[in-house]
């Protein structure tokens, strides 16, 4: 048997009345097998079930991960209450090539004047090297959390009416869209310092790295906005 510790926070915490537990699972048991039998336990909990995110010892983990003794397991419900807000549409990650179009159509609106987009491609040189191809990779429900957050906090400093999120990972090739962000507002300049703001925050905070391969070499990019270092 493995002790863990599970921690609970704002409405779970409510929901279980505790914000710790103590409790002994079997070895090899799951957190979200965990997180199962704590719905069924108190039915309360599966009203946030489909966007509940796990950690385990203070790191993001998927649903599939098996604790080990002494661990601590934490779920996390919905961050910053973003992602109920109006004007936070629809934010995500995958291998499939990005449809800018469809993200446009996705946050217009008949009270938005204006729409403007934001697409990242991959660009053919770089600091004087030919690019071959991009590959991303995503710690994602971290990423996924932290994009969410940044698309709230674009509704709360501009008046937007919609705001949509992709970014690809895997690999990109060259002129292929690797991220794009659409913002739909009642006047233009809002649309525009919210998406120039998205675009910038998410290379900052969004926990997603990028390897360039180009003629000669390879290089892992720790910040998508910093440029590979020189090679000898």
């Amino acid at each position: 048997m493995n002790r863990l510790t599970l921690k609970f926070f704002a409405t779970l915490r409510e929901r279980m009345r505790t914000a710790e537990l103590r409790r002994e699972f079997p070895e090899g048991m799951t957190v979200g097998e965990i997180w199962d039998g704590l719905v069924r336990e108190i039915p309360a909990l599966g009203a946030q079930d489909e966007r509940i995110a796990f950690a385990v010892n203070h790191e993001y983990v998927n649903r599939d991960y098996r604790p080990a003794d002494n661990d601590e397991v934490a779920f996390i419900p919905p961050v910053s209450g973003g992602v109920d807000a109006p004007w936070v549409g629809s934010i995500s990650i995958s291998h499939q090539p990005i449809d800018v179009t469809q993200l446009e159509q996705e946050v217009a609106d008949p009270g938005a004047g204006g729409i403007v987009t934001f697409a990242g491609t991959t660009r053919c040189r770089n600091v004087g090297r030919r690019v071959l191809r991009l590959e991303y990779e995503a710690y994602e429900p971290m990423a996924l959390a932290e994009m969410r957050k940044l698309a709230y906090e674009a509704g709360q400093r501009w008046q937007i009416v919609r705001i949509a999120i992709r970014h690809r990972i895997g690999i990109v090739e060259v002129g292929e869209t690797s991220v794009a962000i659409a913002v739909s507002a009642a006047h233009r300049a809002e649309a525009f310092e919210a998406c120039r703001f998205a675009i910038d925050r998410l290379k900052q905070i969004v926990p997603i790295w990028k390897k360039e391969y180009f003629e000669g070499g390879e290089v892992w990019i720790g910040c998508q906005t910093s440029h590979p270092p020189e090679l000898d």
